[in-house]
């Protein structure tokens, strides 16, 4: 099988090793990829927002299957264009992405799926906005409608911060509060069937002890022992399977990653967003703890063949940890100079922001690297991956250091 992944950071880094691995992918190309991609994968210049140029490509290569990786051009509609040239494609069509790209989309299909979420109000004018805001009071939850690279939600307790971001959104939903920890739970859907992974749980903010700015993720781990143990159950009876169910209702069937970002809320869980792709970092310890063969699930996915399929998983733990440059999620600095040590057993560096110039690697992006590791229990896992962190230089550079730890505590006290 010739696959053509799209896509260019650690997700996508993720994704190559595992299709890689996968005896039934005899040619994997990668469009633009990076550095380290670039080590298993042909990579080929195409910019993620041509259409049209990954289509050609597509065409050129002969492929047999097209992974698309980020939400921007899936929300572009790439996935109907390679549809329409006759490519079996995994990730959703325009209208079916509008679940990532719309959040009042995505909460008008899960009002008519029944599927649990918080309260909300969209709204397009300040004077609605400060009615919504001072109907749930604080904290205030606001979010841009669109598509805003990870940095459209502000979750705050001071109004004027709330307010001053809605103003800067042409269609904001403001909901209320989900107080309860929170998990990511994906489905592999053919647009009838979705098959639950195991959750992950992912650390959006910036800093240690949850400090700090929002940002696309700072580090992620699974499996979660903590969770409730019918948790993969309940989230495909009351959230995967309607909403697909729901989308094929529509006409837009859902072929592809769908995400749920989960509130465990004391009255159960509830959505909090939906994506139409796999997560990043949560695809960084996802993957490596995947059995089932990554290349021909995605294929069956995207044939409409997942009827008999079942997932099988490593009893092992993943953490993985982010490089950012300095400056992120603000103001990035890009072009800082990258040294990496060679790394321990059982883990894997995943580029996420880096470019090559000569025999420098680069930093290209607010996250930079990913290192996950791998272990018997997460003890284990993050302490191989802190290991290799601390091993790479790059000036001004930092990660949380409290990736998986209260969990890992948890843990060894069980």
């Amino acid at each position: 099988m010739k696959i053509l992944l799209v896509g260019s950071g650690g997700r996508e880094h993720a994704l190559a090793l595992g299709l890689q691995a996968d005896p039934a992918c005899t040619e994997l190309h990668v469009a633009p990829g990076n550095p380290g991609i670039a080590t298993i994968a042909t990579i080929h210049p195409v910019a993620v927002t041509d259409n049209d140029a990954i289509c050609d490509l597509a065409t050129k290569l002969e492929v047999d299957l097209v992974v698309i990786g980020p939400e921007v051009p899936l929300v572009n509609g790439v996935a109907d264009v390679l549809r329409s040239a006759g490519f079996a494609v995994f990730g959703p069509s325009k209208a079916a992405a509008q679940l990532e790209g719309s959040k009042d989309f995505a909460k008008g299909v899960m009002r008519d799926a029944g599927v649990p979420t918080a309260h909300s109000f969209t709204c397009t004018k300040q004077s609605e906005i400060e009615i919504a805001l001072d109907t749930f009071g604080a904290p205030y939850v606001v979010k841009d409608d669109g598509l805003a690279a990870g940095k459209g939600v502000v979750v705050t307790d001071d109004r004027e911060v709330a307010l001053a971001h809605a103003l800067t959104c042409t269609r904001v939903v403001i909901e209320e509060y989900l107080a309860g920890p929170e998990i990511s739970l994906f489905g592999i859907s053919d647009g009838r069937n979705i098959l639950p992974m195991q959750p992950a749980q992912d650390f959006k903010r910036a800093f240690d002890g949850d400090l700090g700015p929002n940002t696309g993720g700072m580090g992620a781990y699974s499996p979660l022992a903590w969770a409730p143990d019918d948790i993969v159950e309940e989230t495909y009876e009351k959230v995967l399977a309607p909403m697909i169910a729901e989308m094929a209702a529509r006409g837009t069937p859902f072929v592809g990653l769908l995400y749920a970002g989960l509130a465990l809320t004391d009255d159960g869980i509830r959505v909090i967003e939906f994506n139409a792709r796999f997560g990043d970092p949560e695809t960084q310890v996802l993957i490596p703890r995947l059995v089932t063969p990554l290349a021909t699930l995605l294929y069956k996915a995207a044939t409409d063949d997942l009827d008999d399929e079942v997932l099988h998983w490593r009893d092992e733990s993943a953490v993985t940890v982010v490089l950012a440059a300095g400056g992120y999620p603000e103001s990035p600095k890009t072009g800082g100079v990258i040294t990496l040590k060679p790394s321990v057993e059982k883990t894997q560096i995943f580029h996420s922001g880096t470019t090559q110039d000569g025999a420098s690697l680069l930093s290209s992006g607010g996250r930079v690297l990913t290192i996950t590791g791998m272990g018997a229990d997460l003890t284990e896992a993050r302490d191989r991956a802190y290991r290799v962190i601390s091993q790479i230089a790059l000036e001004g550079s930092f990660y949380r250091s409290d990736i998986a730890l209260n969990a890992s505590v948890a843990e060894k006290g069980n």
